[in-house]
């Protein structure tokens, strides 16, 4: 059994940032899928949001600015103090990670430069290029190897050892070695990513299986919002690579078949710059109503920005246009399509990240603080992990001297023989149905029924062949040997979260008989805050899913239209 003091379960921002903070004062373990630069922090281009007020035409920029411009686009379903929290602290952030040294990209007069990003009033997204996820995720691995920070790579959490209302540490499947490893820790902070690979058309990576919202909601850790998803606007067709905001932040245009500017249309003020589920459900609309071209895309068109721009801020776009679908963006317009790209929803915490269970905690994409409502903006997604990361390290340094908790190591050998018994029946079944069958089959339900557009029948067909999914999941198989770098068996271990997830995103999708931000309903078109101005909360009790509901925080601005 191996033990610490603290155990970060991922390697990406949010993770790594918890881990600085807290490193000073306690033993403090990493424990990461991949290595941390792989992480999916790395895959964000386009900018990290603040209020600095460095663009010219940004001069006027503040905190209260950001805020509001969070709330409105989350379409009033975010906690008001939260947001107003993010956004006090995001210029902090900004100048920590440039004394740490991340290579923003600059103005003349030297300042750190930043661009336009849809829903915002003012240029607030920081950015270095359009690898600015790549860069900050480099930095604060650097300062980890500066602080020796030990990290298990190509370790995977499988499942949390929780007893009385204590998180004693976790089960992890150690790649390398191809076995069971039980890890005790007095405190727990999941930084695991969203469950973006749930959907077939998705910008996230292949580790992005929600499997920490899974973990956490079958060890008794509601999820929160979860039938929020966000779509991208611009995703590479074909490969569903992420075509970052940023192209549009720099002048990028969105034509349809017919040569159309088609953004006037939905969005007459902001354009391009409208927020994320605005520009999606409108290329949707105009692909579903024949105006886009064959296969099912519209054009991102750069070339008016010339090519030296394009060089100076939007090199890695370019190369993927190249490497990917062999055109050059200088020279040719982009096709894109909508694509899944977040989750709003997730582990249910507060602005601390902390849950229910007194010792577990947690930050990233993964919880639901609730920061980014009904629909995130862009440029948000990176400072809300950067913050909250460093918010739970805070959060947790507070408890110093104040608990003498220590994880009971029969709790852990209990969920240790539990798991390796499931994983042995697995192995063991000589005929059952392949992981791959029911994984297929519900990115398939999740992008038909469960998608831009949604609607009752299809809500129900979606909840109903999930439960089918489930039961099919008892007589899952594995067909790879045991051993090093089994893949599939962690695929079956996570596929059990997913298909419960997915079912509380149908289940809540299904409920919610409104249309706000991302969750869009062609028969209940309108938002509805008299009934629905409320977060959706999922508890898993045994085989059976529950909703219940909790207030929002509205604090600070009082809903309104939400018109761009």
């Amino acid at each position: 059994m191996i033990t610490h003091d603290i155990l970060v379960v991922g390697g990406g921002l949010a993770g790594l940032r918890a881990a600085l903070g807290l490193c000073a004062d306690w033993d403090v373990a990493v424990l990461s899928k991949v290595h941390p630069v792989r992480s999916h922090s790395g895959a964000a281009q386009g900018g990290i949001n603040a209020a600095l007020g460095n663009a010219p035409e940004g001069r006027d920029d503040s905190v209260e600015k950001h805020a509001f411009d969070t709330i409105k686009g989350g379409d009033y379903l975010a906690d008001q103090g939260a947001v107003a929290k993010m956004c006090a602290l995001a210029p902090q952030v900004i100048y920590e990670l440039e004394h740490w040294g991340a290579p923003f990209s600059r103005f003349a007069d030297g300042r750190i430069a930043q661009r336009p990003f849809g829903g915002a009033g003012f240029p607030r997204a920081c950015y270095a290029a359009d690898k600015t996820g790549h860069v900050l995720l480099h930095t604060l691995y650097e300062q980890a190897v500066r602080r020796g920070i030990r990290v298990y790579d190509e370790c995977a959490a499988t499942c949390l050892a929780v007893e009385d209302g204590r998180c004693h540490g976790l089960v992890a499947y150690d790649l390398k070695r191809g076995r069971l490893e039980a890890f005790a820790a007095r405190f727990c902070v999941f930084a695991t990513g969203g469950y973006g690979r749930m959907y077939r058309n998705s910008t996230n990576a292949l580790i992005n299986t929600g499997s920490g919202v899974g973990m956490a909601l079958l060890a008794g850790v509601p999820a929160k919002d979860l039938e929020f998803v966000q779509f991208h606007p611009t995703t590479l067709y074909g490969t569903n690579i992420l075509i970052t905001e940023g192209a549009r932040g720099e002048g990028g245009y969105l034509l349809n078949r017919q040569g159309e500017r088609f953004m006037a249309r939905y969005a007459p003020k902001m354009m391009e710059l409208a927020p994320r589920d605005i520009v999606a459900r409108s290329i949707q609309t105009e692909i579903d109503e024949g105006r886009g071209f064959e296969g099912g895309c519209v054009h991102l068109d750069l070339r008016h920005l010339g090519r030296q721009k394009i060089l100076r801020r939007l090199p890695g776009i370019r190369s993927i246009c190249i490497e990917f679908a062999g055109i050059d963006p200088v020279d040719e317009p982009i096709p894109i399509q909508p694509g899944q790209h977040y989750s709003m929803g997730g582990i249910d915490t507060d602005a601390a990240g902390r849950t229910c269970i007194d010792n577990f905690y947690a930050a990233g994409e993964c919880a639901c603080v609730s920061v980014h409502g009904a629909n995130r903006l862009g440029g948000n997604s990176l400072a809300d992990t950067v913050i909250f990361g460093r918010l739970v390290a805070e959060a947790i340094n507070a408890r110093k001297g104040q608990t003498d908790f220590q994880p009971r190591e029969a709790v852990l050998q209990a969920h240790l023989e539990r798991q390796t018994r499931q994983i042995e029946g697995i192995f063991a079944r000589n005929r059952g149905i392949p992981q791959h069958r029911i994984r297929d089959e519900l990115r398939r339900l999740c992008v038909e029924q469960i998608g831009i557009f949604r609607r009752e029948e299809e809500l129900r067909r979606a909840v109903a062949r999930l439960g089918e999914l489930r039961e099919q999941y008892r007589e899952v198989c594995c067909r790879a040997p045991a051993g090093p770098f089994s893949f599939e068996i962690l695929h079956v271990l996570e596929l059990e979260g997913l298909l419960r997830l997915g079912e509380i995103i149908a289940r809540g999708a299904l409920a919610r008989q409104e249309s706000r931000g991302s969750h869009f309903r062609t028969d209940f078109p309108a938002r509805d805050d008299a009934r629905w101005l409320r977060h959706t909360l999922a508890h898993c009790n045994g085989d059976e899913i529950a909703l219940s509901y909790r207030e929002v925080d509205i604090s600070l601005y009082e809903p309104k239209e939400r018109t761009y």
